[in-house]
């Protein structure tokens, strides 16, 4: 339980804030006896100054005449060395500003960065730590980026998570210097293929700046995701191309107006569930020698840290004082440098109550949906952790968008041939309306994912039954051993032609059901031109090529991305392919008011029928039509997953005067070409596992036979038939298999 602290009454106060003649630094630290700022020079040689502490709100300052931008400086923050109570306060460490805007210099993973000794993780160990730890930079203010023109409402977007590094390591058109940068990320090469694709946000891996894990360090490796926070204010120093010493504020901006002046969103992944100082037997860099006990979440004993995260604690946001600094940081990502969304990272951590319980009118909800400066930000749950019912799919409610699971495992299970029907399909190319159609909820609140960058990349999901982890040093142990791929008949890289075409017609499909399903597409950096990382489902470790992207993949993987490509800009420019609300079998009206004998959404078989209850519960069927349209177009979307062809009568009527195929899974010659006129009530071919997505000319107007109208009326209404809650009710509780982000 955690033990409520007094919280700042302003928090402008905290952190470094340059003025004319000097620095005012101030630090929250409500149980500290005595704090020294420490400034640091080149040589790591010291001068400290005493800090006075408010009378009631635990924050402790001091003004020191003659600091400039680029100095450096951290803290020493005395007290209580008492683990019984979380007070782990040793003035031997030099500590981070939880405020800093820049942090330089890195970690010495052999050095001095425990609170204790190795033998002992309760008895306080005096050797200073100042030449081995991380250290804060005064910054001086400047312009925000380019605004963004306007924001797309979600509905309207396609977001490609991206790492900084990844897409720029291997770019060979980006200079060798500005490879692994926030500068790599804003070079025109970049973003042309950002455009051209069809990316309308990116999402960035964590940014903010973090540190490595011991235990991986000690085996030679890095975090190289990100997840693993030091810093919620300062952008990661090492994806600078000019320096640490606040060089990494401005390139930051710069990117951020290079992707704006481009019609392109920036959202940040944050990780303000946990910080990278791990449980309390790891390093004291920060958080834990300020107050343990006030900045993380303890068991009942107050000596153990309460982790919900998987990754050594977890960061108490039921402490104001907290709470505040998570909310100071995302105004900071806002105001001062231009992020237009934020992907929080095991979200569910972050709203848990003093009692550690999952409360869905936690302040940190109630705190952003008031603060005007989030009006028109995008904010999307990771919607879990790993406690007690952390598992939250559905339920953050209006203003919130949550990565959907159940879209990404059912997808993948329909494809590999691992359902009962096709029940769920429609439910999930619908929007998933079960999960998240709630009063004041759209479409949008429905990220659909197939991969992400934990687990297999889409190539690997179509290429590899088992995990391929063997590069990380652990056996083979790590990551997930539920990954409902399926390899086509061989592990791994094969010369098989047939094999290879296989996995090109199953990429394309998977791919396919993600671009034309409804809800807000994200799709993983380099998934588009059949990026493998080998069969590595956990790639959290691997700063290498196999976790970049490569770009020479691009030319073997041309019919995918060509695809992809064509999909995203039909989806741009028919609004009915991302409609903004749910959509349940209503009759569509022209602008007169006129019926028009069709409805928004409906389901079709192979014989030109609207799907009837034998269809729905048929366990083996794996054909599924998908019909939509408004007052002025229409779209039939077939998606069949059989393992041989099959015949499909298109339907007639009011439903389509003729249709042609422009957009398919297949290759050349499989389908009509899309200049090719198909009447309706033809028939076209689907060859084996392959999606055609159809455009319908729609009559201009109702038919004076009244033929059309007779065949709605005579139609079970799907909203009777399609029982996807009894499908999906076995799902309910699944857990993530992975928590490193």
């Amino acid at each position: 339980m955690a033990r409520i602290l007094p919280a700042p009454h302003d928090s402008s106060r905290l952190g470094a804030r340059l003025v004319d003649d000097g620095c005012h630094f101030g630090l929250w630290a409500p149980r500290a006896t005595r704090v020294e700022l420490a400034l640091v020079a080149e040589d790591r040689s010291q001068v400290n100054h005493e800090m006075t502490r408010s009378s009631d709100d635990g924050v402790w300052t001091v003004f020191v005449p003659g600091v400039e931008s680029e100095q450096r400086y951290g803290f020493r923050v005395h007290g209580e060395w008492n683990p019984d109570d979380g007070a782990r306060f040793n003035p031997a460490r030099l500590l981070l500003d939880p405020y800093a805007r820049a942090i330089t210099a890195g970690v010495d993973y052999s050095g001095p960065i425990l609170d204790h000794p190795e033998h002992d993780d309760y008895e306080l160990d005096p050797t200073d730590s100042s030449q081995a730890v991380p250290l804060a930079v005064v910054v001086a203010d400047s312009e925000p980026p380019t605004p963004i023109a306007a924001r797309r409402d979600l509905t309207d977007s396609v977001i490609y998570e991206v790492h900084v590094k990844g897409i720029t390591q291997n770019h060979p058109a980006v200079p060798e210097h500005l490879r692994g940068t926030y500068a790599g990320m804003a070079y025109p090469a970049i973003i042309d293929h950002l455009l051209d694709l069809g990316v309308t946000a990116v999402e960035l891996l964590p940014c903010h700046h973090f540190v490595s894990e011991p235990f991986i360090v000690g085996k030679g490796l890095t975090n190289y995701w990100g997840y693993n926070s030091l810093g919620f204010f300062a952008p990661h120093a090492a994806y600078c191309s000019v320096g640490t010493l606040g060089q990494q504020v401005q390139e930051w901006k710069q990117m951020v107006s290079a992707l704006h002046e481009a019609g392109i969103e920036v959202i940040l992944d944050v990780v303000y569930n946990h910080t990278g100082e791990g449980g309390h037997e790891g390093p004291t860099l920060s958080f834990r020698g300020i107050d343990h006990g006030g900045y993380y979440r303890l068991t009942e004993d107050r000596r153990n840290d309460y982790d919900v995260t998987g990754c050594g604690n977890s960061v108490d946001t039921s402490e104001d004082g907290v709470l505040d600094m998570i909310l100071d940081s995302m105004r900071y990502w806002v105001t001062e440098m231009g992020v237009d969304g934020f992907r929080f990272d095991l979200a569910s951590e972050l709203i848990r109550d003093q009692n550690h319980h999952v409360d869905q009118e936690h302040p940190f909800k109630t705190r952003i949906a008031e603060d005007p400066v989030f009006d028109g930000i995008k904010m999307i749950a990771e919607p879990w952790d790993v406690g007690p019912y952390g598992y939250q799919v559905g339920n953050w409610g209006p203003g919130w968008s949550e990565w959907n699971d159940r879209f990404r495992d059912f997808t993948r299970d329909f494809w590999r041939g691992e359902v009962a029907g096709v029940q769920e399909l429609a439910a999930r190319l619908s929007g998933s309306g079960d999960l998240f159609d709630a009063p004041g909820r759209s479409p949008g609140a429905s990220i659909n994912l197939i991969t992400a960058h934990d687990g297999f990349t889409l190539r690997d999901l179509v290429s590899y039954n088992q995990k391929h982890n063997d590069a990380n040093g652990e056996g083979n142990r790590d990551g997930s051993d539920d990954n409902r791929s399926w390899n086509c008949g061989h592990e791994g890289e094969t010369d098989d032609p047939s094999i290879n075409a296989l996995r090109h017609r199953q990429a394309k499909n998977i791919m396919a059901t993600l671009c034309l399903a409804t809800g807000v597409p994200m799709i993983t950096a380099g998934d588009e031109m059949g990026r493998t990382q080998g069969g590595n489902n956990n790639a959290y470790c691997q700063d290498s090529p196999i976790s970049w992207v490569s770009w020479d993949t691009q030319d073997d993987w041309q019919d995918l991305y060509a695809m992809t490509r064509e999909i995203l800009r039909l989806r741009a420019e028919h609004p009915v392919l991302r409609p903004d609300r749910y959509r349940y079998y209503d009759q569509i009206v022209d602008a007169d008011g006129n019926t028009l004998d069709r409805v928004d959404l409906t389901w079709f078989n192979e014989v030109g029928a609207e799907m009837d209850p034998g269809n729905w519960h048929d366990p083996n069927r794996r054909t599924l039509g998908m019909y939509c349209s408004d007052a002025d177009e229409a779209f039939l979307t077939y998606l069949h997953a059989q393992p041989e062809g099959v015949d499909v009568t298109l339907p007639g009527g009011a439903w389509a005067v003729d249709y042609r195929v422009v957009v398919h899974s297949g290759f050349n010659g499989e389908f009509p070409d899309a200049d090719h006129v198909l009447p309706a009530g033809s028939t076209l071919h689907l060859p084996a596992r392959s999606v055609a997505l159809l455009q319908a000319t729609v009559p201009a107007a109702v038919s004076e036979s009244g033929d059309a109208g007779d065949a709605l009326e005579t139609t079970a209404e799907p909203g009777a038939e399609l029982d996807v809650e009894a499908v999906a009710d076995g799902l309910a509780g699944d857990q993530p298999d992975e928590v490193q982000g």
